[in-house]
């Protein structure tokens, strides 16, 4: 975990539009001529420059109050930390499960019908085996699931929800990888951010074939950006609140020491496919959760506050749960 890490944040107003800002605590110190942290990667990848080099070329005079911008008391606005400046299907959202053993043993249960290991245990436990290869060989491959593009990125402060043909939703505290294809089609990471991945678990729990609607949720990420290759341990905190309650918490711990998978693997099976090396394209991919509520029984109501935070990312990731109330209707398709 690198401590001192450069870290992003994007913001709109409605008068001055989209912006970014380098986080120097109290403040954000906004940055000059780039609106994106799209825009702003793509440049240094065209000038073969460092990401961080550019920012600090770029720093402006002019500084915002981090706290009241957090706290939505500003008519400054938080947007999701990464994304397609230009178009939401530019953007894919993704993720890698049973990553981690806590992970498979929720899933486990779930599904287990007798004392045989389950799939998802099975898929667990090739990751402890072969997810870990030496420098230049190829792992097993992860569990890899699809969230949608970039409509379904959500920022803090922001509610996550339910919709009619949902059975549940429910916080899943991770971190996510965030990426640029270049214009030759090579991926390059950007860094990390803290992410609420947001899925149905009731419906996934009726089949484990339901997984890949289950996971077509919102979900956030942000507040920040860190700009950073360390990925070898995180550790951080969950919580649900009601009201002034806390409902339920945990400790979490992620990254490659807490995992069945090391990064290079995780990203090589993401990337692979041709598919996810478009030229432009912009990635946000989660890497897997190591606890959350549902695992414990706990079932979220309307307005319950999901939080994640993770040391060394900056702020915590903060969603309110939305239940959608209109009853679910069919959609009319028509012929052209």
């Amino acid at each position: 975990m690198d401590t001192k890490a450069t870290r992003l944040v994007q913001l709109v107003h409605p008068d001055k539009g989209r912006r970014i800002a380098l986080v120097k605590e109290p403040n954000l110190v906004l940055i000059k001529t780039y609106s994106s942290v799209y825009e702003l990667a793509l440049k240094a990848i065209d000038d073969s420059q460092k990401l961080t080099s550019l920012i600090e070329s770029n720093l402006s005079e002019e500084k915002l109050d981090y706290n009241s911008i957090y706290n939505a008391e500003s008519d400054w606005k938080l947007l999701p930390s990464f994304d397609h400046p230009e178009s939401v299907f530019g953007c894919l959202v993704a993720g890698t499960g049973l990553t981690h053993k806590n992970s498979a043993l929720n899933r486990q249960m779930m599904h287990q019908s007798d004392n045989k290991p389950t799939d998802s245990m099975q898929m667990y436990q090739w990751g402890v085996d072969g997810g870990f290869p030496e420098k230049g060989n190829i792992g097993v491959q992860p569990e890899w699931f699809y969230k949608g593009n970039g409509h379904m990125l959500k920022a803090h402060g922001e509610s996550l929800t339910i919709p009619p043909y949902g059975n549940d939703g429910g916080e899943e505290p991770e971190i996510a990888g965030i990426y640029i294809i270049d214009r030759a089609g090579n991926p390059f990471r950007i860094g990390f951010s803290t992410g609420n991945e947001f899925s149905d678990h009731i419906m996934e729990k009726k089949n484990y074939l339901y997984l890949a609607p289950s996971k077509l949720r919102q979900c956030s990420i942000g507040p920040e950006l860190c700009i950073t290759d360390d990925f070898s341990g995180f550790k951080g905190r969950v919580s649900v609140k009601r009201g002034l309650e806390v409902v339920w918490s945990a400790n979490i711990q992620t990254g490659e020491r807490n995992m069945a998978h090391n990064l290079d693997n995780l990203e090589y099976h993401h990337f692979k496919y041709s598919g996810h090396r478009i030229p432009l394209q912009a990635h946000v991919h989660f890497f897997g959760a190591d606890a959350f509520s549902f695992g414990s029984g706990i079932k979220l109501e309307n307005g319950d506050l999901m939080e994640v935070e993770w040391n060394g990312l900056g702020r915590a990731l903060q969603n309110n749960l939305k239940i959608e109330g209109e009853e679910e209707k069919l959609i009319e398709i028509r012929s052209v």
